[in-house]
């Protein structure tokens, strides 16, 4: 198994995991918004669709109906999304050139 090759499962794992963490934040946050307990900072939210979790914040957000009226989210995690895995496609086709 070339490092390639490794390189590209390390990345798919890690973004599994970032877009699950994302999903389960929602919903942890609108179980919490609901019992009126702490909540999860909206900055926090935002890092996880940052740091890869674009799909996965963004699926929660629609899954859980937590920050949907809220047009920052609305927008902003697709967006963020969108940009990520647009990223990660052109380097992926960059290196098999």
């Amino acid at each position: 198994m070339g490092i390639f090759t490794i390189a590209i499962i390390v990345i798919f794992a890690y973004l599994v995991i970032i877009n699950l963490v994302g999903f389960v934040a929602m919903g942890m946050d609108k179980s919490k918004a609901k019992k009126g307990a702490w909540r999860i900072p909206e900055a926090t939210l935002f890092l996880f669709a940052f740091l890869g979790g674009g799909i996965g914040t963004t699926f929660g957000m629609n899954f859980f109906r937590h920050k949907t009226k809220h047009w920052y989210f609305k927008l902003g995690m697709p967006l963020i999304a969108l940009v990520e895995y647009g990223l990660l496609i052109y380097l992926l086709l960059t290196f098999l050139r």
